[in-house]
């Protein structure tokens, strides 16, 4: 089994033959499962690739022959979506679900998890959410407590509208791993990434909040959107994101973004960054020649990505941060 960690990301993958072995690997980033070879066992060949960001992992499985196999309770949300082929599953004494082309099934944290008819040419983006974190996910997005977790449909579609698009960056979760110092390194962009395949779980699938997360935001007091103002003024550098700011308001995600809409023609992260771009032309226009430089400045103000944080000071103010630099008086 070959593992890197990458800070608070670990990227591991597997390739065996060995039954025992890729249950242990299961076992490490999903759920302990009991596996047997129900095909030919010479075809056997289970495939693991797998990003765990501490509380969700996505992964991709494949044994390249017909298995059946069992889980326990895990207190944890499953999601599979076949890439290629086909299987059914059943929860408990629930109903059968199949999970095929354009159709994910959703295993439930309480119960025991039987899968049958797994097609030997059957390959699954997985995906294993903590129940806790969905539960803080979806508070922020209603901004307001919920007292039952949130219990996802069976099965859900992602042929085509959200949950496409979610299978998408699931997706892009795995190119990423074999990216050297990609994004998904970056402990800060791979918190967004974590809640954004949160957000997109709960935009997705059915469930007893659906109604509640697509209906049109409560107005609010000009206030709330004054807290995030301030405390962007006052800490700009700080690592902000959407979940953040919304915290500071006190008001749903949803709701700050519209807010903010309505009442600076911007969203909640375009203020930041139109905060830190301030910053940054304030310090180089007032630095000495020589003693500063354009990297070290962004950086103090926030900007981790450099190439994208020249793109956005040139539209904002029409010149390269260079060029304000050497400007200086």
């Amino acid at each position: 089994m070959e593992v890197q960690q990458a800070q608070t990301v670990v990227l591991g993958s597997v390739v065996t033959r060995d039954v025992d072995e890729i249950r242990a690997a299961l076992a490490t980033s999903f759920s302990d499962a009991w596996l047997d070879v129900r095909g030919d066992a010479g075809d056997f060949v289970a495939k693991l690739a797998f990003v765990d960001l501490g509380t969700l992992t996505v992964g991709r499985v494949s044994y390249g022959t017909q298995i059946t196999g069992r889980t326990s309770e895990v207190g944890c949300y499953n999601v599979a979506v076949p890439i290629t082929g086909s299987f059914s599953t059943r929860q408990g004494r629930g109903p059968v679900s199949y999970a095929g082309h354009g159709r994910a099934v959703v295993r439930d944290p309480a119960g025991d998890n039987l899968v049958d008819d797994w097609s030997p040419d059957c390959e699954i983006f997985n995906v294993r959410v903590d129940k806790a974190l969905l539960v803080r996910q979806l508070e922020t997005l209603l901004g307001r407590p919920v007292h039952r977790r949130p219990v996802l449909a069976p099965a859900f579609d992602v042929s085509s509208g959200p949950g496409r698009s979610w299978v998408n960056l699931v997706s892009w979760c795995l190119l990423e791993r074999e990216v050297p110092q990609g994004l998904l390194r970056q402990p800060m962009f791979a918190g967004r990434i974590e809640q954004a395949l949160l957000e997109g779980l709960l935009l997705a699938s059915d469930h007893q909040y659906r109604e509640a997360l697509e209906a049109p935001p409560p107005s609010m007091r000009p206030a709330a959107v004054k807290r995030v103002m301030d405390a962007v003024r006052e800490h700009p550098a700080d690592p902000y994101d959407a979940a953040k700011l919304a915290a500071i308001a006190q008001v749903s995600l949803r709701t700050l973004q519209d807010a903010f809409r309505k009442n600076l023609g911007m969203s909640p992260m375009n203020y930041v960054h139109e905060v830190r771009l301030q910053r940054v032309r304030e310090q180089l226009l007032l630095a000495v020649p020589g003693t500063v430089t354009v990297t070290d400045v962004a950086y103090q103000w926030g900007f981790a990505h450099l190439g994208r944080f020249a793109q956005r000071y040139r539209a904002r103010f029409g010149e390269a941060p260079s060029q304000t630099l050497q400007s200086a008086a």
